[in-house]
Order: structure tokens, then sequence, then C-alpha cells
């Protein structure tokens, strides 16, 4: 049987305006939805995988507990974007085993790493 490939993360924010302008500055491009009755919520469908932001109804839907991960191009280049829009650098830049590599929290407390081969 072949491996199962991730195809679909959802986060949930109280505020997906300020989410989606902050995964915007990682290169991601949003639109936004709305299924039947569902809440409007943002999209943002790649390739391989769709990456989707709802809004948080109360704090039992809270997501920031999971952590995300993102390959980027230029990391250093990236993080001041990233502070520019509400992000908080958790752990700076520094080189490891896995490339260079920082966690920012998002600005609705999701820990994101980021890592450039």
């Amino acid at each position: 049987m072949p491996a199962a490939t991730l195809n679909l993360v959802v986060i949930r924010s109280p505020d997906i305006d300020k989410s989606a302008a902050f995964y915007s500055a990682l290169g991601l491009t949003f639109e936004k939805h709305s299924h039947g009755n569902g809440p409007e919520h943002y999209a943002s469908q790649g390739d391989a995988m769709t990456f989707e932001i709802y809004p948080e109804t109360d704090s039992s839907s809270s997501t920031t507990a999971t952590r995300l991960g993102f390959k980027v191009a230029d990391l250093d280049a990236l993080l001041p974007l990233l502070v520019e829009k509400g992000g908080r650098i958790a752990s700076p830049a520094k080189d490891s085993s896995w490339g260079r590599r920082a966690v920012v929290v998002d600005p609705t407390g999701h820990k994101v790493e980021l890592v450039q081969k």
C-alpha cells in the first residue's frame, strides 16, 4: 500500500484576516470561501495541499497546540516580514542539521517552524 500524503491542514483563528495576511507573507495565496451554511474562511490551494483558516468560535476550538512547518527559500529575509505581519520570533534563525531554522509564533499563537535547506 502506498504511503498516505497530507492534503489538507485547517487551523482556527480569532482573526482570520490577520492570519491570512501573516501566511500570505510565506507566499501562500488565499481566497475567501464559504460552503453551504458553513462559516466564511480562507483557503490556499497548492499543488499537493490545501491550507485553510477558519474562524475560532470559542477556546475549545483552538488549534494553537498544533505546530506547523514550512520550507522556505530565504529565511533571513522572511523573518522581518513575518514580524511586520504580527508574528513573534520564538527561536531565532540558526544553522541546524535540518538546515537554517527558526520558529515564529503567528499572530494568534500557532508555532510555525521555518527551514531553509
